[in-house]
């Protein structure tokens, strides 16, 4: 494709025995924030080190523009990379550090300065060029780290995890601001990352992973709203799982906490008789909506006061189903062994195979 960026065509990784990439194959477009998620283990960290040139593959290849990088050395990419552990060198200033490659590069003293100060500036730290990493905090830490990715002016930015070690708040500040200053560059960036509402928040697409491969590909909605295997829904997102039993496999009605619903799809396989799992998000439940098509009856079990939102669990005798409801404080919410009736669209829910 025209504005394709960065392809990695069946990508093998092993280690000894232990193969922990796949047959990879993606593409990235240009100006693309993409993220690679998973859990430990999964080989999207070894995918971002085989991208920098830090390990290589055992079979495949990686082009950049339409260029094989696949055997090139880390220093002839062209592409930045920033860390989980910031590897600030601590017996240099912020403006030396961010420097660092531009000196290596043997970039002459004034477009060197006048490019660290810019950098300074775009992470919103000027006038912190003097003071030594001791003296920032691990949000200014990380930024310095990433400043000094961006000065040499790479093609591409790679972020290995960078927010994992600050607390929640700072996290959700500073992944923020990254969005936005890779916005402001037009910089295709991959992002490795274990946090599902990380990756949901800031990427055109999402790569999950899941034990070397690519379980699916696709922009967050997609992902969230579309699961297309078992691991995705349950890996992204809360999501109800409950059993119920095929009537008429032909017309799609499975009997369901004592009514027969129509659902949008069954497995090829589903015969009548067959027990089947119904999935579904928690927000995809409501409490008394008569405009959906499947109507349930089931007694308040847990109630979980969330802030703006009240999540409740409710007791559908075989089965049991979380739903998100918002916080109004002119309506307090169903109290514990109340009776409630439930609202479920079929077409928001699914049959997942494995």
């Amino acid at each position: 494709m025209a504005d394709e960026f960065l392809r990695i065509d069946n990508l093998v990784k092993a280690f000894g025995d232990n193969t922990v990439v796949r047959n990879v194959s993606l593409s990235f477009n240009k100006g693309e924030f993409v993220s690679l998620l998973g859990p430990s283990g999964c080989g999207k960290t070894t995918i971002l080190r085989m991208i920098a040139g830090f390990e290589t593959p055992n079979s495949g290849s990686i082009a950049v523009e339409g260029q094989d990088i696949t055997t090139l050395a880390p220093n002839q990419r062209k592409i930045g990379m920033v860390f989980q552990a910031y590897a600030l060198f601590p017996n240099m200033n912020v403006a030396d550090n961010i420097g660092f490659g531009l000196r290596i590069a043997r970039v002459p003293r004034e477009q060197r300065e006048a490019r660290v100060e810019q950098m300074l500036n775009l992470i919103g730290l000027a006038g912190y060029g003097k003071r030594f990493p001791f003296e920032l905090s691990g949000g200014q830490q990380q930024r310095v780290a990433l400043a000094r990715a961006l000065a040499p002016s790479p093609r591409m930015l790679l972020l290995d995890e960078p927010l994992s070690a600050l607390d929640a708040k700072i996290r959700v500040s500073l992944r923020e601001q990254i969005r936005e200053i890779q916005r402001e560059l037009g910089i295709t960036t991959v992002f490795v990352t274990h946090d599902q509402e990380e990756a949901l928040s800031i990427s055109d697409r999402i790569v999950v992973m899941n034990a070397g491969n690519v379980e699916q590909f696709g922009t967050p909605f997609e992902i969230y709203n579309r699961p297309q295997t078992r691991f995705v829904a349950t890996f992204v997102g809360q999501l109800n799982t409950l059993k119920a039993t095929v009537v008429d496999a032909a017309a799609r009605s499975v009997q369901l906490g004592g009514a027969t619903v129509t659902i949008p799809a069954l497995p090829a396989s589903a015969r009548n008789g067959d027990a089947v799992a119904l999935t579904m998000r928690p927000e995809a439940v409501s409490l008394a909506d008569p405009g959906r098509d499947i109507q349930l009856e089931g007694t308040v079990s847990e109630v979980h006061f969330l802030g703006s939102v009240i999540r409740l669990k409710v007791d559908l005798g075989d089965n049991a189903i979380s739903l998100d409801t918002f916080n109004d404080q002119r309506t307090p919410p169903p109290t514990h062994g109340a009776p409630v009736r439930l609202a479920i669209a079929s077409s928001d829910v699914l049959v997942l195979g494995d």
